[in-house]
């Protein structure tokens, strides 16, 4: 156990570290117009560019989860990139947090999601998002937009995370805001 807890860090520490390389080495590209990164366009952009040029909130996702033929890609994407050796071949969770049940840890929306693969989770939260569930198994989420090489594919990807949901539907897409506090008396 201690072994694989181990090689499982490992991993996720060169994933990081690639991911480091990879961004510093990439040149640097003019940002997307607002209205094409908001709409969850950015074709032949990275990740990087995309998230770097909408604004917070903003970001869709183009395909639908009923798109067999994407989300099937999606899943191709999922083991091609590696994110089944951390949530599970079919994201039910591994050594890090099941991704198709009704627990957010930051929150389920499209941008939400995006960025956080993006960033990765240190830098999602130095971007002022904080977290919001919590699961059995925590760990640190590595940013994989220097890995993944189209905004486009990580799109596809995350169709297939929403198409192998199987949490409470009303809360497929994100929490809902926690309730007001009770008013003083």
């Amino acid at each position: 156990m201690l072994r694989e807890g181990l090689i499982g860090s490992l991993a996720t520490f060169a994933l990081a570290a690639t991911s480091l390389v990879q961004a510093a080495a990439a040149p640097a590209a003019a940002p997307a117009a607002p209205a094409a990164a908001a709409a969850g366009a950015g074709a032949g952009q990275t990740p990087v560019q995309v998230e770097a040029a909408a604004p917070k909130g903003t970001l869709k996702n183009p395909y639908s989860d009923d798109n067999k033929d994407i989300t099937e890609q999606g899943h191709k994407l999922f083991f091609n990139y590696s994110c089944n050796g951390c949530h599970g071949g079919t994201g039910g969770g591994g050594m890090c947090p099941p991704l198709i049940n009704d627990v957010w840890v930051y929150n389920g929306d499209d941008d939400t999601l995006f960025r956080l693969v993006t960033l990765g989770s240190i830098a999602l939260q130095a971007k002022g998002y904080t977290r919001r569930g919590r699961e059995n198994v925590v760990a640190p989420m590595p940013p994989f937009g220097g890995l993944i090489p189209t905004a486009d594919e990580l799109w596809k990807i995350l169709a297939w995370v929403r198409s192998a949901y199987d949490g409470d539907p009303k809360y497929k897409f994100g929490s809902p805001p926690p309730p007001p506090p009770p008013p003083d008396e």
